[in-house]
């Protein structure tokens, strides 16, 4: 499916986004993911559908000052 991962066009085979997360090798990852906007919380990533078309931020904390 047709995905824009970070701003990046991607074919992805993933129906949640935790499918998503394993198929970019990041399953165990510390990241924040939002959905067409929407923040999504970890425990609600197994349940969070995919569409084609639809657009998947990923984000990593950062530390420092």
């Amino acid at each position: 499916m047709k995905l824009t991962i970070n701003g990046e066009a991607r074919d992805l085979d993933a129906a949640t986004v935790a499918d998503a997360l394993a198929a970019l090798d990041m399953a165990d990852a510390r990241v924040a993911t939002a959905l067409d906007g929407a923040f999504v919380p970890a425990a609600l990533r197994a349940a969070t559908p995919l569409t084609a078309g639809c657009a998947l931020e990923i984000v990593a904390p950062m530390q420092g000052g």
